[in-house]
């Protein structure tokens, strides 16, 4: 019982959860080769101007790990009925504007399920990032079967930005390996990364100019299969040419049908578009995009189970979801400095004019979604508090 107010407050916390920061162990540069992590492990060492990080943020690669490979088709138990209740006792008066699943792995032999409207569905914004994540690495699995040849294609594809990655105002960390200089900005037409790197900064500071662009490399994956990478006159040339709706179809292959190949429902958990005005130009998408809280905490499940796709994929979206940079929001709660977080957040809110009423970010009052996932082992590297929440809410006129 001493561990549940963690559990209970993190599930409240959750609903203040902005744009996540930065994934990934520091330890992971030489295997990745995603430059921003080499900017941040020097800046621990006093050797570059950056953020300094608190110990929960610190694991070696070795630690940031799947949890649960030994409980294979593990899905959460029936809703504990004592600890729903002081969840949604918690929530208040305002309980029913939100989706919350809780599930408690502290004590394996005795874990711990609580719901409150798990099965509401809404759009849960970046949150659906995770979507593009779990098409992308089902993409690479199908295409080379080789663990390596995956990571050789994410480390040295050269990705350059088009007008898939227009536009965002999310800045991303450009971290110069021979000046030792970080720059904060907004991704623009012409910056290239890695394959990697582009994920990374989709996941880290929840760029949707990086999503875009992974997305357009997923379906690229899927369209020229071993031949991938192609020029960017070919890339051109195959979306101006390529009819519509065998774009849309290759939008659909790509982010629909890993969902449900990997056991999750299509019903309760989709991404439906591309994260960008010009990606959308390009490909329509399919349709709306939503999420719910038991969904996303099955997702979790599937991913600590190294099911999402296979071992490899889901160690390595773990690690995508390490927080490895400025702590913001919920993550940045004093509690949790000595705790290894893994995390995704994404907001969506809209106005109207309203007497007495100013509209300001994250307090719409015509909708105000506020959608967060979480993994938090406490503390890190021991492990004794293993809990996942995922939220989604709809508090009106106010930063939930």
């Amino acid at each position: 019982m001493k561990r549940l107010p963690a559990v209970l407050t993190t599930a409240t916390c959750l609903a203040l959860a902005a744009p996540s920061a930065g994934p990934y162990p520091l330890e992971g540069y030489e295997s990745t080769g995603i430059r921003r992590l080499l900017g941040l492990r020097l800046a621990q060492q006093g050797l570059v101007q950056d953020s300094r990080l608190p110990k929960g943020a610190l694991l070696g690669l070795a630690d940031v790990d799947l949890r649960l490979l030994g409980r294979r088709n593990f899905d959460p138990p029936p809703p504990d009925s004592e600890l729903t209740k002081r969840l949604v006792d918690i929530l208040g008066a305002e309980a029913d504007r939100y989706g919350v699943a809780v599930l408690d792995l502290s004590d394996q032999e005795h874990v711990r399920y609580a719901e409150h409207r798990g099965d509401y569905r809404q759009n849960v914004g970046s949150v659906g990032k995770l979507v593009v994540a779990l098409g992308l690495f089902q993409a690479l699995a199908d295409t080379w079967p080789d663990v390596e040849q995956r990571r050789k294609v994410l480390r040295e594809t050269k990705v350059t930005a088009d007008e898939f990655s227009q536009t965002d105002h999310h800045t991303v960390r450009f971290f110069d390996p021979v000046a030792k200089t970080v720059t904060r900005r907004s991704i623009r037409i012409g910056d290239q990364g890695s394959l990697y790197e582009f994920v990374d900064w989709m996941l880290s500071p929840s760029s949707n100019s990086a999503a875009g662009m992974v997305m357009r490399e997923a379906m690229l994956i899927r369209q020229f299969g071993t031949a991938y990478s192609v020029s960017e006159a070919q890339i051109a040339r195959f979306f101006m040419e390529t009819p519509i709706p065998a774009r849309t179809a290759l939008f659909e292959k790509t982010f629909l049908e890993p969902v449900t190949r990997n056991g999750l429902d299509l019903e309760l958990l989709k991404q439906g578009s591309i994260f960008t005005h010009g990606g959308k130009l390009k490909v329509p998408g399919s349709g709306e995009s939503y999420g719910c809280a038991r969904e996303l905490a099955r997702y979790l499940v599937r991913l600590e189970e190294g099911r999402l796709v296979d071992e490899f994929s889901s160690r390595e979206i773990k690690r995508l979801l390490y927080l490895t940079e400025r702590r913001i929001r919920y993550a940045a709660s004093p509690a949790l400095a000595e705790s290894a977080v893994y995390f995704k957040s994404g907001s969506l809110f809209e106005c109207e004019k309203e007497p007495g009423f100013t509209c300001i970010p994250y307090a719409g009052n015509v909708k105000n979604f506020m959608n967060s996932v979480a993994i938090v082992e406490h503390p890190a590297g021991d492990r004794r508090l293993y809990y996942m929440v995922t939220l989604v809410s709809n508090v009106l006129r106010k930063n939930s």
